[in-house]
């Protein structure tokens, strides 16, 4: 956990000098500023997997990536240009900057797992719903960003409002990137569940426990 914090705080101190928009950046760091918060104070009382922290960090580096240029200007076309000599988005057809659709896709790809995590160790979750839950939040999560970013974007308005936004014109930007958290989510604890599946002897009757209904009288009566 301390190498990853260490590194991750050096790499953000990098990316935060000099951003592409300053409003922007400050804009986007907001929610990292709680996630940090929230990982650091709970850290001795409630301490994650090495996996869950690993995962964490992959996408606070993408994010602080992301929050460095804006996510619509990432240049990661050039770079790939760079090192193989043609353009990525010309090899796989894409006609915008995609870089926030990537993010948004391993915002459930990297972070099922750790919610995965917390919904077993703390609400004490089995079976089914052990894997269907993190999918849930990760999807009613990405719903509720979607909400407020469309909200931030509204009061700040202008130029910074668009930046933050990030559409690039595409009507149905909020819509793919649910859809694209939702996909990485269900892949993520798709892989999981495989894994239990093989490692987990007890998975079979665990599911089938999971499902039963523990109490036959309806609630209020």
């Amino acid at each position: 956990m301390s190498g990853l914090a260490s590194s991750y705080a050096v790499i953000w101190a990098l990316l935060a000098l000099d951003p592409y928009s300053r409003r922007d950046w400050l804009l986007e760091n907001l929610l990292v500023l709680g996630a940090v918060v929230l990982l650091t104070t709970t850290y001795k009382a409630f301490p994650l997997s090495r996996l869950s922290y690993a995962l964490i960090f992959v996408f606070l580096l993408l994010h602080a990536i992301g929050a460095h240029y804006t996510y619509a200007q990432v240049p990661y076309d050039d770079w790939w240009r760079t090192l193989f000599g043609r353009s990525f988005n010309e090899l796989v057809g894409w006609q915008r900057n995609n870089f926030d659709r990537i993010v948004h896709f391993c915002y459930g790809l990297l972070l099922a797992f750790p919610i995965r995590e917390v919904f077993l160790r703390v609400v004490g979750v089995r079976g089914f719903w052990g894997y269907f839950l993190p999918l849930d939040l990760t999807m009613s999560t990405s719903m509720l960003y979607e909400l407020l970013e469309w909200g931030v974007a509204v009061v700040v308005g202008g130029d910074l409002g668009q930046a933050y936004l990030g559409t690039q014109g595409d009507v149905w930007d909020a819509h793919k990137d649910m859809a694209l958290a939702s996909l990485g989510a269900l892949i993520a604890m798709s892989a999981n569940l495989a894994v239990s599946r093989v490692t987990d002897h007890d998975f079979a009757l665990e599911w089938a426990d999971s499902l039963r209904v523990k109490r036959h009288t309806p609630l209020g009566e």
